[in-house]
């Protein structure tokens, strides 16, 4: 059995060697094995339904039985701050692993609270390794603008970041509370230009809102534009019918939601399996159903299709106090609370 788990993560991951992967995978099964369970936090939208199969996926993969306990996320800022602060009173964490977007895991980082973990041993592409060894990106979002197709001519659409300051969008222009994103542009533009966009966006007096609400907006016609809107919103649009679609400009920002074993964790082995599983084509499937997304970094997948040939913003660990500082400083700028 520990033979045909050494093959599949060679096939699947491209793993450096098999004789690696062997050592790695028998070592952490037999420890998983002794553990027997997994406290798994993750977004509400996976549902029950979808951590069990992922359940039923990781079991059969790997020969084993292990019960995973899932924790559907409430406010993931919140949970982070409780971990974070629960952590610093020497309360062992309550979850072995949690996905959370990727900005959200560089507060755990800098804190050193991860368990980092040798993922290259099991062929994890290194570009889904972040934080230090620490996590593993396992599903990319789109951030792009969004607009009404029924409501606006094709000629109109936006096909850079900077048409979004066309005079025409003045108070026509919804913006999510918070930013929405969009700070990652500073990752590719540098502080100085993007803090010069901020300003000039403030200018286009922007229409304040959380993601659902500016979706509803658009739908009905009360805003032209979002500056930006994820792409489950677009999925979701698909489905309904709805003519919302993404404005195809470049970069492309593409937020991550990683898995990341958590320092402290009570069940080690069956949570760094489970971190690698999450880039099989089964769970890439499984979690595409439940969420919408894939990772860039799997071939065969929807999101590493539409990367390609495309100019792509990923948030790195080098990236973390960059987004971290103009963020606060485009809030001030748009008025809003940090």
């Amino acid at each position: 059995m520990i033979a045909l788990l050494a093959l599949f993560f060679s096939c699947v991951f491209l793993a450096p060697s098999a004789e690696s992967n062997a050592a790695s995978v028998e070592d952490l099964v037999s420890g998983a094995k002794k553990e027997g369970s997994l406290e798994f936090y993750a977004p509400g939208t996976l549902s029950a339904a979808g951590a069990k199969q992922l359940e039923q996926v990781f079991n059969k993969k790997f020969g084993t039985n292990i019960r995973v306990n899932y924790s559907p996320s409430g406010s993931m800022t919140a949970d982070v701050a409780k971990y974070i602060s629960e952590t610093a009173s020497g309360t062992p964490p309550q979850w072995d692993v949690m996905v959370l977007i990727d900005a959200l895991h560089g507060s755990i980082w800098k804190r050193k609270l991860h368990l980092p973990f040798n993922y290259r041993s099991l062929g994890v592409d290194a570009n889904a390794i972040h934080y230090d060894n620490g996590t593993v990106s396992f599903a990319n979002q789109v951030v792009l603008p969004a607009y009404n197709s029924k409501n606006m001519d094709l000629k109109d659409v936006p096909k850079r970041w900077e048409d979004l300051l066309d005079p025409k969008w003045r108070g026509k222009l919804g913006i999510v509370t918070g930013v929405g994103h969009i700070d990652y542009l500073a990752i590719r533009w540098g502080e100085k230009k993007f803090l010069d966009f901020g300003r000039a966006l403030a200018k286009q007096n922007p229409i304040p809102g959380k993601l659902g609400e500016l979706y509803t907006r658009l739908q009905i016609g009360e805003i032209a534009l979002t500056t930006t809107l994820t792409n489950s919103f677009v999925i979701r649009a698909q489905k309904e019918g709805a003519p919302i679609e993404h404005a195809q400009v470049q970069p492309v920002v593409a937020p991550a939601y990683h898995i990341g074993v958590l320092k402290g964790s009570r069940h080690p082995n069956a949570a760094h399996l489970f971190a690698s599983l999450l880039l099989t084509p089964e769970a890439q499937s499984i979690w595409e159903r439940y969420n919408g997304q894939t990772s860039a970094f799997v071939p065969g997948t929807k999101m590493h299709t539409y990367v390609q040939g495309k100019d792509v913003i990923y948030l790195g660990q080098k990236d973390v106090d960059l987004v971290n500082k103009v963020v606060v400083d485009l809030n001030k700028i748009l008025g809003f609370n940090p």
